[in-house]
């Protein structure tokens, strides 16, 4: 498998504090790899850094053999990697055709972009229903859905989920997960932040283990699922 994005010896700093201690991680082309880790292990700032939001002080991210460390976050979206970000961050004042138009700002193909909102609207039906309303009028599952389908606008190759269950109901926390599942059979490779340690590596290939800042863990995630020292810190078992 080819290396889509590989991350090599990255030091992240927040002013003073040392929030990412030297980590390295790869993940291959078609993959879902997750991180995951205690609240505050750095698995967001660990996003952050890779689409640009944030500067690594040490250490390189490459991303199909480009250097992108310290890259604007705008550059790193041409460059193929969109971030659907924790809390959502939806335009609330904006319907949500113009939240999915706002996905797809790097482009001028205005036909294609018909056609991906299509698809997005295939994808998540109910966003089609409520295309003209406002999105901060959306339940927080259709803010989820929507998040994802204005990520998605921007055709990236790589694709950033940061806690997509953030207070959701488990019915939709299974509908969302079966929907990444689908995105990344039709061809998006996924980077997953999930503080539900179990949904996330039911569907990951492989899953990295944050603990302040640094990688503790890694391996095949049913193998990490299985694992006794996982199921008592990470899967309340």
């Amino acid at each position: 498998m080819a290396k889509m994005l590989d991350i090599k010896d990255i030091n992240v700093y927040y002013g003073a504090i040392h929030a990412i201690k030297g980590i390295s991680l790869t993940v291959n082309e078609g993959e879902i790899v997750t991180l995951i880790g205690a609240n505050g292990a750095g698995k967001s700032t660990t996003l952050r850094t890779i689409s640009g939001l944030l500067k690594p002080k040490t250490g390189s991210i490459e991303f199909l053999n480009k250097n992108i460390a310290g890259l604007p976050a705008h550059q790193i979206v041409k460059e193929g990697i969109s971030q659907v970000p924790e809390g959502r961050r939806i335009f609330a004042e904006m319907t949500v055709v113009e939240n999915l138009e706002l996905g797809a700002f790097i482009r001028t193909d205005a036909d294609a972009i018909n056609e991906d909102m299509q698809m997005v609207f295939r994808r998540f039906p109910r966003l089609e229903e409520r295309k003209t309303q406002l999105a901060g009028t959306l339940s927080g599952g259709e803010q989820q859905m929507l998040a994802m389908g204005r990520a998605l606008m921007s055709r990236p190759r790589l694709l950033l989920l940061d806690e997509p269950s953030m207070s959701l109901a488990p019915l939709l926390i299974k509908e969302i997960f079966s929907i990444i599942e689908d995105i990344n059979k039709a061809g998006t490779t996924v980077l997953l932040v999930e503080q539900n340690a179990n949904m996330a590596l039911s569907i990951a290939n492989r899953a990295y283990v944050l603990e302040t800042g640094r990688i503790t863990i890694s391996g095949d995630a049913k193998e990490l699922a299985a694992s006794e020292e996982i199921r008592k810190a990470y899967l309340g078992g």
